[in-house]
């Protein structure tokens, strides 16, 4: 089948129900998609599907198929990404890094949808889990990035 990845058309070899991170990260080599709980839950693995926050560990491929799917190798070519990696880099908000790579894509997300974010929107939009507890970093760098 053939997907929409980071603006570029791909064509994968894989059932039709295989989970996009596994296609992203096995077959496609874009490993900063992370696998955290496999259940939707943590958020490690979030991508933008048609501008969407998506758990990538439950998604099925084939569902993707035709839809532009934007990865983090991706997400600084866009000019709202771009500012919430600068906003995440300038605060320093990572600690071990694991779940930003998701965090920053459901900042994206958040920002694409509301440029100006309530702080009901951020803890409603940012509902990633991250184990070093960098929560109020991780606002900080959303409001950040709304504001310029």
């Amino acid at each position: 089948m053939d997907l929409i990845i980071n603006g570029t058309t791909r064509r994968v070899e894989a059932e039709a129900d295989t989970p996009l991170l596994w296609v992203l990260r096995d077959e496609l080599g874009l490993t900063g998609t992370k696998y955290g709980c496999g259940a939707a839950q943590c958020g490690a693995c979030t991508v933008l599907v048609d501008g969407q926050a998506t758990r990538s560990c439950v998604t099925p491929v084939d569902s993707v198929a035709g839809l532009p799917v934007t990865t983090i190798e991706a997400i600084e070519a866009d000019p709202v990404g771009r500012k919430v990696v600068e906003a995440w880099v300038g605060i320093q908000v990572p600690q071990c890094g694991y779940c930003q790579s998701g965090q920053v894509m459901a900042a994206t997300a958040l920002l694409k949808q509301t440029p100006a974010p309530s702080e009901e929107d951020i803890a409603g939009a940012m509902t990633n889990l991250c184990r070093c507890g960098t929560y109020n970093a991780i606002a900080a760098a959303v409001r950040q990035a709304a504001q310029g």
